[in-house]
C-alpha cells in the first residue's frame, strides 16, 4: 500500500480550511466587518474577541494560521449548536450581536489580517 504524498494531504487540508473561512466570511464576516468599521463599540468588541482567540490558539502552542482559525471557528460553532444556538436566518442586527456572532466575526477579522500579511 502506498502512502499519499504529504503535500497533497496538506494542500487538501489548507483548501478545506480556506473554504471554511470563505463560507464564514460570506455568512458573517462581510456584513459584520462593514458594520464594525462604522460602529466603534462593535469594532472594540471584535478587537477584544480577536485578542481572546489569538491568546487561546497561541496558548495551545499553535500559530495563527488559516487551519487553526478554521478549526477554532468550527469548534465554537459546533459547541454552540449542541447547546441550542441556531444560525440566524434573517440579516444579522450588528447593533447588538450575540457573543457567538461577535466571536465568529473576530475569526473573520483575524483571517483577513492573515491574508494581508501574506500579501505584503
Amino acid at each position: 500500500m502506498r502512502v499519499p504524498n504529504n503535500r497533497v494531504v496538506s494542500r487538501s487540508a489548507a483548501e478545506s480550511a480556506r473554504s471554511t473561512l470563505v463560507r464564514l466570511t460570506a455568512s458573517v464576516g462581510s456584513a459584520g466587518l462593514t458594520a464594525a468599521a462604522a460602529n466603534p463599540g462593535l469594532l472594540a468588541a471584535v478587537d477584544q474577541h480577536a485578542a481572546a482567540v489569538r491568546d487561546s490558539l497561541q496558548g495551545d502552542g499553535r500559530a495563527l494560521t488559516v487551519a487553526a482559525l478554521a478549526g477554532y471557528a468550527e469548534g465554537v460553532r459546533a459547541a454552540a449548536l449542541e447547546h441550542g444556538w441556531r444560525p440566524p436566518v434573517e440579516p444579522i442586527d450588528w447593533a447588538q450581536p450575540d457573543w457567538l456572532l461577535t466571536r465568529l466575526l473576530a475569526v473573520c477579522a483575524l483571517a483577513r489580517s492573515l491574508d494581508r500579511r501574506h500579501l505584503d
